[in-house]
């Protein structure tokens, strides 16, 4: 059994959540494999439910974060745009920076589970 503290970040824009840990996996995926069916597939999710969480964080952020192509001669095929990148390497500078500061208080709380 592994212990440990996680944080679950969200960022919302009224009801939806724009960014969380599992679109974070996503927009990761989606730069590495250059697809959203390849990134879906990696990530253990639909095509579909893939789709949707793309199409949320596309409505939540000023400019889109992934453009999609449409298959055709080249086969289609997924990027993160400027802001996508800078969206999702922002995201994981506040999980490093939230996590150096409370590294003591987590320390602390660990100390007090069972062995």
């Amino acid at each position: 059994m592994r212990t440990g503290i996680r944080f679950r970040l969200r960022v919302t824009r009224g009801a939806d959540i724009a960014l969380g840990p599992g679109k974070i996996d996503l927009l990761e995926a989606i730069a590495k494999t250059g697809s959203i069916t390849a990134a879906a597939r990696s990530l253990g999710m639909s095509y579909r439910r893939a789709w949707l969480l793309v199409d949320t964080m596309n409505r939540c952020f000023r400019e889109p974060l992934v453009e999609a192509e449409a298959g055709g001669k080249r086969g289609g095929g997924a990027r993160l745009t400027t802001s996508g990148l800078v969206a999702a390497g922002r995201y994981r500078k506040i999980e490093k920076l939230a996590s150096r500061a409370s590294a003591a208080e987590m320390r602390a709380l660990l100390r007090l589970l069972k062995r």
